[in-house]
């Protein structure tokens, strides 16, 4: 029993990551912009499917392929802003109606990915050497050991990004106030722009760390990776990207920890089950910077 605790720890600790990358570049989006994000998890498994086209197509392994997919789903996000975005401001309730638009996004890149893809579920049949390794008494397999070390270098980006440089402040300063800042002569437009490409590029890393660490993905996983990004960004205290990255590895322990005492479904329950506890007494998340609207 020992040894299937520390084993649900460990893959705990690597699903908690991937879910705290979602968690992180959705409550980005929905702090700086105020938008609702249905479609973040097709975006994640648009990172998927370009890891595998990348790997089978031309050869290129994953690792190479996280940078790649990093620039072009920044600049997709950049393109897709100013497609989509500035007409939600002059809705007479931009939240409600980038739910409404979003979801209608989550619906078209599914049917495009399944146009392209079919149904039938992917997986990369990419190997590292060794194939596992050994932490303390338990075996991981490596890529999942690899996908923890991205997701903890690409958090602690993000972190220094958001903490040490003059946009990242300026995107902090746009979660808890967007009027302040367009008062201190900040182009709040350029900004969202920049917010919305942060979180497709991150979005797109994180799919292809998906790739990795799940068996298999297909066109239709997209909305339960936008679930899950919803339940972090609660459970983080909405607008908080610390509080996502705590909430994400927080509720991938949880979820992996009852599969060793639970059944596989009972297991999911007790993950939303922690939400409703977190929602019932203590409706601010684990943590929460002050949103002005």
């Amino acid at each position: 029993m020992e040894i299937l605790v520390l084993n649900g720890i460990v893959n705990g600790l690597v699903v908690g990551g991937v879910y705290a990358l979602i968690g992180m570049s959705l409550t980005l989006l929905y702090g700086v912009l105020r938008v609702v994000n249905f479609a973040h998890g097709e975006m994640v498994i648009g990172g998927s499917f370009l890891a595998y086209v990348l790997f089978h197509a031309a050869g290129i392994p994953p690792l190479l392929a996280l940078p790649v997919a990093a620039v072009s789903f920044f600049a997709l996000g950049y393109v897709a802003y100013y497609l989509l975005i500035p007409r939600l401001a002059r809705s007479d309730d931009p939240e409600s109606m980038s739910f409404l638009m979003m979801y209608g996004v989550s619906i078209a890149l599914a049917a495009l990915m399944l146009l392209l893809f079919e149904a039938d579920s992917r997986s990369i049949d990419y190997t590292f050497n060794p194939i596992s390794m050994k932490i303390g008494p338990v075996y991981v397999s490596t890529a999942r050991v690899v996908a923890l070390a991205i997701t903890i270098v690409v958090s602690a980006a993000v972190g220094l990004f958001l903490f040490a440089t003059l946009p990242g402040k300026a995107l902090r300063a746009a979660i808890m106030n967007r009027e302040a800042i367009q008062i201190m002569g900040v182009d709040i437009v350029r900004l969202s722009a920049f917010a919305f490409a942060l979180a497709t590029g991150l979005a797109g890393i994180t799919g292809v760390l998906v790739a990795l660490v799940f068996p298999a993905f297909n066109a239709f996983s997209g909305p339960e990776y936008s679930i899950i990004g919803f339940i972090v960004i609660v459970l983080g205290g909405l607008g908080n990207p610390i509080g996502a990255l705590l909430a994400g590895v927080a509720y991938g322990l949880v979820e992996q920890l009852a599969t060793v005492f639970l059944p596989q479904a009972l297991a999911q329950i007790v993950g939303f089950g922690l939400l409703v506890a977190v929602i019932l007494f203590r409706n601010a998340g684990f943590m929460r910077w002050r949103v002005g609207r």
